[in-house]
């Protein structure tokens, strides 16, 4: 699949629910959000269905997102079956980790090919500030279950939105060092409640990064399905990445497009672009028209992101992250 600025679309990100146990603060308000109606969620059938069009058509790897994807039912019966599907290469999942040692095993039974976990940082009042909620030691917990494990590979994302030292990013870091696990810094983007905060850029983070640990190296293999930038840093283990939308823009490069809980097909992250595809689902449309719908979506996919402006467009997107998935 390739749009109209010529980019090879093989990625697709799923929101399989806009339901999460956390609250965080730049995704959720505290009294959460109104949900979606269960009559309008994708069913996983149909969730297949698109998916086994888009692989006839090109589509390699998936990542399954939420809300909180380990909060609904059966999710590891669905990886399984995406990855029997012709033409998917690659499963993985971002999860906040709170359920993940308890499903850990049925991920690695599912097929999963690796393991996204959400943690911004290691300090238990700082954490219940960020997420409003006091799961910390399952998180962790969770994490060094994978970690000991070893069956796949395990990153953690962090959003500096508080600042590094607040956070105590330093020490998150030093908290990982002894395990083969990637650290994924991802500045924030001005979407939803993520507007109210200022994001740290990469450079910040790299002085920050090599004045206490020496100089980073840039990893120049493959390492992920995304646009992130990995390097290697004396004494880890595992490797430090950057997803700078923001201060080092990607747009370019960009290979995926998202499907929300909901089913519509969304091209890019800033604009309420895409196609809605559940109510074409449930009239029973074909295949074929079903590909040329999506397809001609892709093939507008907006050239890049203006985040950078201060002034907004008409066609920004209004949702919040959790109900568009990450």
């Amino acid at each position: 699949m390739t749009d109209n600025q010529g980019r090879t679309i093989d990625y697709l990100r799923i929101s399989v629910t806009d339901r999460c146990n956390l609250r965080c603060v730049y995704c959720m308000p505290e009294e959460g959000t109104e949900n979606i109606p269960h009559d309008r969620i994708m069913t996983y059938d149909e969730i297949l269905r698109v998916c086994r069009i888009l692989a006839e058509h090109g589509l390699e790897k998936i990542k399954i997102t939420g809300g909180e994807p380990l909060v609904r039912k059966d999710v590891v019966w669905l990886i399984k079956e995406l990855k029997k599907i012709p033409g998917i290469i690659n499963v993985t999942i971002t999860t906040n980790g709170v359920l993940l040692k308890e499903q850990y095993e049925a991920l690695i039974e599912a097929g999963i090919d690796a393991i996204t976990v959400s943690l911004d940082t290691l300090d238990p009042e700082i954490y219940r500030q960020i997420t409003r909620r006091d799961e910390l030691s399952h998180v962790l917990e969770g994490i060094r279950y994978a970690a000991e494990q070893g069956k796949v590979r395990l990153k953690i994302n962090c959003v500096p939105v508080l600042g590094t030292k607040k956070q105590g990013i330093l020490e998150l870091m030093e908290h990982i060092r002894q395990y083969d696990i990637d650290l994924r810094f991802i500045e924030m983007m001005p979407i939803g409640l993520g507007k109210q905060f200022h994001f740290v850029s990469e450079d910040v983070l790299r002085r920050l990064i090599e004045d206490t640990y020496g100089e980073m190296t840039l990893y120049c293999e493959k390492r992920g399905n995304g646009p992130c930038r990995y390097y290697d840093v004396p004494g880890f283990t595992g490797k430090i990445g950057f997803i700078s939308a923001m201060s080092h823009k990607f747009c370019h490069e960009c290979n995926r497009v998202r499907l929300t809980a909901d089913g519509f097909l969304k091209t890019c992250l800033q604009y309420d672009c895409g196609v809605a595809l559940k109510p074409a689902l449930s009239e029973g449309i074909s295949d074929d028209k079903l590909w040329k719908m999506m397809e001609e979506a892709i093939l507008h996919k907006p050239q890049a992101h203006h985040f950078e402006e201060e002034k907004g467009a008409a066609e920004d997107e209004e949702r919040g992250m959790s109900q568009i998935g990450g």
